[in-house]
Parts: structure tokens; sequence; C-alpha cells
């Protein structure tokens, strides 16, 4: 396998690297965001002691007790986001759109008229809610003046015999320091066999990216729920996530000045293609305290990605001198991503509406990386040292007029990078409303999202990089639909 100790980024926050197993991918399939149904997303996501909505099926399963009506659901979105770049003092961005489903499901309700007391409702649901959404471009220019690319392959390449890169065609060099090498970019320097330099080595160089990635993470959720006197709601959820996460990106370097003998330009083409499938389990409480208060509890399991399929690929051009190409590379291994706890209030403002607040305590460090002849020690160490736990909060509110309802909604979820390695917190603003009446409803919400993230397009441990900092915004417009019977 082709591991990161022969790779041209050892540690790329906020990016992939060249062929994913890392740490990077540990934070992607852990993290989740706002979306699902048009009411879940136009309260903030703040659901947790709600309830009688679908999304909270993925949240506190409790929330499929307060049904009291059989319920399909529909939720068609369209999502748009936007990166703004700034890189040496070069300001760039780029934008991606995409239409998708929110989430689809049913719930079917069987009630004990008969019973005064203990078990009033038991309900079931099943469906699709999608947890996150990988849609993003961007695009970073800027002129380097202190390193190079080439600087990084030189440093991995230093010691190693060039016969052995230059031999190594499906092996530990096959998708960076051999392209490298048949494309003239590293080279001997006279009188070694195993000491380089580089084409553009030491900067000064016109730098540009240019990124697209796609793909989105759902679950399969299979729910029960069960009413206790009108007072107490429990539930429980099968969650079975699937990823399908793809990148594109082209990375150019451009001797502008005219300072480096030989070299004019190289472009760096790679393709990521993730997918793969898991199980987690969720529980969920909620108490009617009094008839203005609900309090909500809920545990996620991690979830066990049995097997994840990474496969990548890698061109080289040297501009005018030679091209040259990896083969298709492809992996399976393993993630456990962190356990949730989550806490909830929701104040009941009699027939006038509701506010709910929503605590979710996550702690990144602790997704592991696994595979069957690797035992990734460094990529979880790397987890370990860059990862922290993270507090999430969101709070949201409905107003109620007869029929018509209207909400609104603010959340943050807490960086889950350590202090002076990154940033990438996420402030969201929601709104909507609705219309509601005995067997039909419909609803529209709104979510705009901000994070501003550190973005590293190559590095090494013994060489200081500057980073790219990037704004990602985001727009998601969700319609729901729904059919009471």
């Amino acid at each position: 396998m082709k591991r990161i100790a022969g790779a041209v980024i050892i540690i790329a926050i906020s990016s992939s690297a060249l062929w994913g197993q890392n740490e990077v991918d540990a934070l992607r399939y852990s993290q989740t965001g706002i979306s699902g149904s048009a009411r879940f997303v136009g309260m903030g996501g703040a659901f947790g002691a709600v309830g009688a909505d679908f999304t909270s099926l993925s949240y506190n399963p409790a929330g499929l007790g307060l049904y009291r009506k059989s319920e399909f659901t529909f939720s068609p979105s369209f999502y748009g986001g936007k990166t703004s770049s700034s890189y040496f003092g070069t300001n760039d961005s780029d934008s991606k759109q995409n239409f998708n489903v929110g989430n689809v499901g049913m719930v079917f309700t069987q009630e004990y008229p008969d019973r005064d007391k203990g078990l009033k409702i038991m309900q079931f649901g099943m469906g699709l809610n999608r947890l996150n959404n990988f849609n993003n471009r961007m695009q970073i220019q800027g002129f380097n003046t202190q390193n190079s690319l080439t600087d990084t392959w030189v440093y991995h390449a230093n010691g190693i015999p060039f016969t052995e890169i230059e031999n190594d065609y499906d092996g530990y060099y096959a998708y960076d320091l051999n392209l490298a090498w048949y494309t003239y970019l590293i080279d001997t320097i006279n009188g070694y066999n195993d000491r380089y330099f580089g084409a553009s080595e030491g900067g000064r160089v016109l730098q540009t990216k240019y990124l697209t990635s796609w793909g989105s993470m759902n679950e399969f959720v299979f729910s029960m729920g069960a009413n206790f006197s009108e007072r107490f709601f429990i539930g429980a959820t099968l969650g079975l996530p699937y990823v399908r996460y793809f990148e594109e990106s082209t990375y150019s370097e451009t001797d502008t000045e005219g300072v480096h003998d030989g070299f004019t330009q190289f472009n760096l083409y790679n393709e990521l293609k993730t997918v793969g499938s898991g199980i987690n389990i969720k529980f969920g409480a909620i108490l009617r305290a009094t008839d203005w208060l609900r309090v909500g509890g809920a545990f996620h399991s991690p979830t066990w990605y049995g097997r994840l399929t990474d496969t990548w690929s890698s061109s080289l051009e040297n501009t005018g001198v030679d091209r040259a190409s990896s083969p298709i590379g492809t992996y399976d291994y393993r993630l456990e991503t962190p356990y949730k706890a989550i806490g909830s209030l929701a104040f009941i403002l009699a027939k006038y509406g509701m506010i709910s607040i929503d605590y979710e305590y996550i702690d990144y460090a602790e997704a592991h990386l696994r595979g069957n002849d690797y035992n990734f020690m460094y990529e979880n160490n790397a987890i370990t040292n860059i990862y922290r736990d993270a507090s999430n909060i969101r709070i949201g509110g409905e107003l109620r007029l007869d029929s018509y309802l209207i909400r609104g909604g603010y959340s943050v979820y807490g960086t889950p990078f350590k202090q002076g390695i990154n940033d990438g917190e996420v402030v969201s603003y929601s709104a909507g409303f609705g219309y509601r009446e005995a067997h039909f409803f419909i609803d529209f919400a709104f979510v705009h999202s901000v994070s501003d993230e550190d973005y590293y397009l190559y590095s090494t441990p013994d060489i200081s990089y500057s980073p790219v900092k990037n704004t990602l915004r985001s727009n998601n417009f969700i319609l729901t639909l729904g059919f009471r019977y």
C-alpha cells in the first residue's frame, strides 16, 4: 500500500491528501451538517426535544414517539456553495450547486386507545436522511516566493537511490516521486545517486489550484418509538449511512519571471473516489416535564464503516518536456467515527409556538482508521494530535398563526481543530415558514452557513508553509411536502 511516508502531502488541513485514508477522511465522515426536512432546517436543527419530524430519527429517535398519525414526507433541496480564497495577497473564488433530496420517509403509528396509562402509541419509521453535502469548488492562485511543491519531492526523495524511484511503477513512489522523476521535475545532484534538486526548487513561482468535489453522506434509518402516558417518549434508530465522495484537482506551478533554468510550467492532476457504508445505533428519550417544558436526551454510537474503498490516480505534466501517469490505485479500509451525546430543552408557548435548544458533544480525536494489512498508527496519531472535542449549539423557534408557521434558527458547530492548527467553526442562520392542515403540510426553509479554514497546498515536517485562507459560504433551500393518514 502507498502510505503517507512517501506522499507529496503529509498534512493538508481541510484538504484531501493525494489518496485519502488519513486524518482528513476521518474528519470528513465524522461531521454532519444542518439538512433534512424544511421544518428541521428552519429551526436551525434544534429538534432534540421537539419531535414529530422525520429528520429527528437521525438526531433524537424519541421524536418519533410524538407522532400521532402515520405520515409520508419528501424534501427536495437545492444547495449552493462558494469558496473564497486568499493566497499571498491574491483573492479568488468559485462556486458549485446541486439538487438533492434532504429526506424521504414514512412513519406508521399504532394506537392503544383503551389504555388510560402506560403505552399509548407505538411508531415505526423508515426512510432516508441526508447528513452532509460534499459539493464544493475552489480556485486558488498566488505567487509564492518561499518554496515549491518540488521542495517536498526533494525532501522525500533525498536518501533514496534514484534506481528505486525510477523502477517503482506501481508501488511506494508511483504516485509522486516516480512521476516527478520521469517528467524531469526532480533530478540527482552531480556526483550523487540519492541527493536531488527540483526544477522549481525555492519558489518564485505562480501557484494555482482548481479543485472540485461532489457527493454526499446519507443515512437509511429504521426506527421505533413509543409514547407512554403522553409524558415520556422513547425511540431507537438503526442507521445505515453510506458515503459517496468524489474529488478532481489540478495543481500548477509557472515560472512567470524566468528564474528557473529549463523550467516553464508543470501541472499535477489528481482524482479521488471514496464509497462505502456503515452502521450505527441511536437511542433517545423525551420527558414532558410540564405542559410548557420538554427535556430530551440522545446518544449516538460510533458509526462503524466496515468497508470504505478509495480509488485514486495521478498524472504529472512538465510542459514541453514530458508527461507521466500513475496506475489506478485502490484500497479498502475501515473507519470508526466518534460517538455523540445530545441534550435538549423545548419551551412550549401554549398554542403560539415554541423555543428549542440543543447541545451536542463530539470528540473528533476519537475517530480511528483501521486496515487488514496496515495499522494506521501514524494516521491515528495525527487524528489525536490535530483534532479535539467540540460543542455544537443549535437554537430555534417556531411561531404559530393558526395554520401558518414562521420559523428561525441559529447554530454554531465548534472547531474540530486544536488551538493553533486551524479554525473550522461553522455558523449557520436559518429561516422558514409552513402551512399545515389535518392531512397535509408544506414547509419551506433556507439556511446560510459560513466557516473559515486554513488550507495547505502541501506540507512536510521540516519546512514552513503559508496556508491559503478559505472562507466557505453555503446556501441550502429545502421544500418539504407531507401527507398524514
